[in-house]
């Protein structure tokens, strides 16, 4: 079967001062984004820090990829879904590849954060920002040469944070000396709409699990949709456990046990097998976008990683 292309116009999201977006409350998959200019020159590559305005992040800085000149961003599908050449491109408004990895702005003030849906809640198809391909599209995961699939549903809506690396070379002295696995932060949103592959959700971090896969850092944080009902009323990990009761150790044993049914052990936690709280989990990406910097900058081997 020839190859499939689809391109869907169907969503704005406006930006205004100080990083607040307007979503819809339907989005169409694929959907198409409008994000806010980062005032860079065409086709340049350079690095700026800010500091956040929010007093839970004063002092802290974060540094953002401003590549993307003109702020329309559409989500392209190539292929067709689950085929092992099924790919979803982030473009701009002349056609031209993007990286949702590198181009998409980790924060936009006052503590929000931007998220990107690889994995829909309530599906099971292992979704994943490729970052070994130019333009980092999202793709189905393989195993020697078949498509992955979790064993169940995933509950949540999940994906990554833009502009954070997990360093492999980097030892974490708080979770067991585990190094980094070498990919983005995922996130775990508990918001209660569905998301779509490659939808940008506003998020707050509520907390962070240090899950350990196999010897290797895997941070998971905790955060909800800014557009979420109940998004008001959480703020840091004890709300969760307040408004999303049970929520918190249903994600834990989600993440433990995902292996399980393929005769693997189960992963671990560090921390104390607990979420820490949304301070550390803000420490966790203020870490992982520093050593993003160091990837883009060069300063750190890419090895197989795309910087495009």
């Amino acid at each position: 079967m020839a190859a499939a292309t689809t391109t869907t116009t169907a969503a704005r999201v406006t930006a205004f001062a100080g990083g607040v977006l307007r979503y819809p409350r339907s989005i169409p998959s694929p959907a198409s984004y409008f994000l806010k200019p980062f005032s860079a020159s065409s086709g340049a590559l350079r690095l700026s820090s800010r500091a956040l305005s929010s007093p839970s992040a004063k002092g802290r800085r974060f540094y953002t990829c401003r590549a993307i000149y003109n702020p329309e961003v559409q989500i392209k599908g190539e292929g067709q879904p689950e085929t092992l050449d099924y790919r979803v491109f982030f473009v701009d408004h002349s056609g031209k590849k993007v990286s949702p990895w590198h181009d998409v702005p980790l924060q936009l003030g006052d503590g929000v954060y931007n998220f990107i849906v690889e994995i829909p809640k309530e599906s099971s198809a292992k979704m994943e920002v490729a970052t070994d391909e130019p333009f980092t599209p999202i793709k189905q995961d393989t195993k020697k040469g078949k498509l992955r699939y979790y064993p169940y549903n995933i509950n949540w809506n999940y994906g990554l944070l833009p502009q954070t690396w997990e360093d492999p070379s980097f030892a974490n002295n708080e979770v067991d000396g585990a190094f980094g696995d070498n990919d983005p932060v995922d996130v775990v949103e508990i918001g209660e709409r569905r998301g779509e592959i490659g939808e940008i959700l506003k998020i707050k971090p509520l907390g962070a699990l240090a899950m350990i896969d196999e010897g290797e850092l895997d941070w998971k944080i905790v955060a909800i949709s800014l557009d979420d009902p109940k998004a008001a009323l959480v703020n840091d990990v004890d709300d969760v456990e307040k408004h999303f009761p049970g929520t918190l150790t249903a994600i834990r044993d989600w993440f433990r046990d995902y292996k399980i049914p393929d005769g693997k052990p189960a992963n671990k936690f560090g921390l104390g097998n607990k979420a820490a709280n949304k301070d550390y989990a803000l420490k966790v990406i203020k870490e992982t976008n520093e050593s993003w910097t160091k990837l883009v900058k060069r300063s750190i081997p890419a090895n197989d990683l795309s910087l495009v």
